[in-house]
C-alpha cells in the first residue's frame, strides 16, 4: 500500500510538472506572437529639448525575421531605431538622426517601461535629456464610414453607416437612411465581429432587428435577422484607399527626407507626430491641412495629391516653399491567433 501511495505521489507530481511546464511554454509562446515584449505599438513621448517640449511617435515592430525594430516620428521626419532592447521592465535603442543642414547625429536610450510608461534619458554629444511617453490608443477597426448594401424585397437600399469611438473604445453607431428612422442599441465589437440591435421605423410600421456584421480588410459581410427573416448585406470602407499607413520620402536639398502619414478609419489622421483633424479624399485625389502654434508663431502646411494603386504623389506647401512627395502604403496582413489570415 506504501509503495502505491508513494507511486500514485510520484506520478501526481510529474504530471503537475508537465502542467505547469506546458503552462510556461504556452505563455512565452503566445508573448512571442504579441511581439515578444510589451513595447510593441505607437508609444506617444515628449522630451525637453533647448527649452522646448518636443512631442514625437516611438513605433515599434518586429521584421520578417523576427528582429525588433523601431521608428522615431517626428515634425523632422523619421529616423530608424537600432539594436532595440527591452527585457525585465529595461529598454534601449540607438537613433541616428540628421537636422536640417545634413549633419547627422547618434544618440542613445536608456529608460524603463513599468505601468504603461515608458521613462528614460537620450543621450549624445549634446547632451542628455528626459523622455517620458505613454502608448497611442488604438482605433477600434469597426470604426469609419460604411456604405451598406441589401435587398428587401425588390428593393436594393443603400444606406450609409457611421461608427465612432469615445475616448474608452465604445463603439457608437448612427444608421443613415433617407426614408427610415433608426435607433441603434447593444452596440459590441470583439475579434472582427460587430453586432447591435437596431429599432427600424416607416411611417406608422416599426419592427426590431439584429445586425451581426465580420469585418475584412475593407469590407464586411453581415445578416440583418428580424422577425420577416434574414438579409444578408454587404459593406465597403469608405476612403479604404487612403486609410492606413503610409511611408513617405519628401524631397529636400539634402537629399529625400522620410516621413510617416497615418489615416485613422475616421479620417483623421497624424504627420510624423501632428494631429490632422480631417483628411479630405474625393475620387482619387487627397489633400489636408495642417495648423500649429508655436509661442507667437502660426506654422501653416497643406497637401495635395493623388493616390493610385497603393501609390502616392503629391506637393506639401508652407510658407518656406513647396516639396515634392511620393509615398507607399503599409501592407499589412491580419492574423487571428488560429494563423488564418483576415
Amino acid at each position: 500500500m506504501k509503495h502505491q501511495a508513494i507511486l500514485k505521489a510520484v506520478l501526481f507530481c510529474s504530471l503537475a510538472a508537465v502542467v505547469v511546464l506546458a503552462v510556461q511554454v504556452s505563455a512565452q509562446s503566445s508573448s512571442s506572437r504579441r511581439g515578444g515584449w510589451g513595447l510593441y505599438g505607437d508609444w506617444q513621448v515628449k522630451m525637453e529639448f533647448d527649452g522646448r517640449q518636443m512631442e514625437s511617435i516611438l513605433s515599434f515592430s518586429r521584421d520578417r525575421e523576427g528582429k525588433r525594430t523601431g521608428q522615431w516620428i517626428s515634425f523632422w521626419g523619421l529616423s530608424e531605431l537600432k539594436d532595440v532592447k527591452s527585457e525585465d521592465g529595461k529598454v534601449s535603442f540607438t537613433r541616428t538622426s540628421r537636422n536640417r543642414e545634413g549633419q547627422s547625429t547618434t544618440s542613445k536610450f536608456a529608460g524603463t517601461l513599468k505601468d504603461g510608461v515608458l521613462s528614460g534619458t537620450i543621450s549624445s554629444d549634446r547632451g542628455e535629456y528626459k523622455l517620458t511617453g505613454k502608448r497611442a490608443p488604438r482605433t477600434p477597426r469597426a470604426v469609419g464610414n460604411w456604405e451598406i448594401k441589401f435587398k428587401a424585397g425588390d428593393r436594393e437600399i443603400t444606406s450609409t453607416v457611421v461608427i465612432t469611438a469615445d475616448k474608452e473604445g465604445k463603439l457608437n453607431v448612427d444608421w443613415k437612411s433617407q426614408r427610415a428612422q433608426t435607433e441603434i442599441s447593444d452596440v459590441k465589437y470583439e475579434r472582427g465581429k460587430l453586432t447591435f440591435k437596431r429599432k427600424t421605423k416607416v411611417g406608422d410600421r416599426q419592427w426590431d432587428s439584429t445586425f451581426e456584421g465580420t469585418l475584412g480588410r475593407d469590407g464586411m459581410s453581415a445578416v440583418i435577422k428580424s422577425e420577416r427573416g434574414e438579409i444578408t448585406a454587404e459593406a465597403k470602407r469608405i476612403g479604404a484607399s487612403i486609410i492606413g499607413t503610409w511611408n513617405l520620402e519628401i524631397a529636400s536639398e539634402q537629399g529625400a527626407r522620410k516621413q510617416r502619414l497615418k489615416v485613422n478609419p475616421d479620417m483623421s489622421g497624424l504627420y510624423g507626430a501632428m494631429g490632422i483633424k480631417k483628411v479630405n479624399l474625393e475620387g482619387d485625389k487627397i489633400s489636408f491641412k495642417i495648423v500649429r502654434q508655436f509661442g507667437d508663431r502660426k506654422f501653416e502646411m497643406t497637401f495635395e495629391g493623388k493616390i493610385a494603386e497603393a501609390k502616392l504623389t503629391g506637393e506639401l506647401k508652407t510658407s518656406r516653399g513647396s516639396r515634392k512627395v511620393t509615398g507607399a502604403k503599409v501592407i499589412r496582413t491580419y492574423r487571428r491567433r488560429t494563423g488564418a489570415t483576415r
